[in-house]
């Protein structure tokens, strides 16, 4: 059974930093696309950050300069450092991957870890 599970999620004050991760487990050939997204109260999941299995990456424009997504994928993980943090950050932000199982590819979502940004 494949699994996303997040990590890192928290309370911060605006400025500040939270680094998440994502790791993948069970059995899958191979990891495409991972990202990503986040959902406040009353809003529409939006992606916040995108990064291909040859490591290239895109940003929401709102989070460019301050966000960086990586991949391990000796790990299988991949990452999401927040930095400048601001109280419109504040949203429960999902993990998504795009396995390739057997010999199609499916999207996987993690679970969700609340960030909450203080003003």
């Amino acid at each position: 059974q494949v699994q996303l599970v997040e990590s890192g999620g928290g309370l911060v004050q605006a400025g500040g930093s939270l680094r998440l991760s994502c790791a993948a487990s069970g059995r899958f050939r191979r990891i495409n696309t991972m990202g990503w997204y986040r959902q406040a109260p009353g809003k529409q999941r939006e992606l916040v950050a995108a990064i291909t299995a040859g490591g290239s990456t895109n940003y929401a424009d709102s989070v460019k300069g301050r966000f960086t997504i990586s991949r391990d994928n000796t790990k299988r993980t991949v990452y999401l450092q927040m930095n400048s943090l601001k109280p419109e950050d504040t949203a429960v932000y999902y993990c998504n991957a795009r396995l390739v199982v057997e010999i199609y590819e499916y999207a996987y979502w993690g679970q969700g870890t609340q960030v909450t940004v203080s003003s």
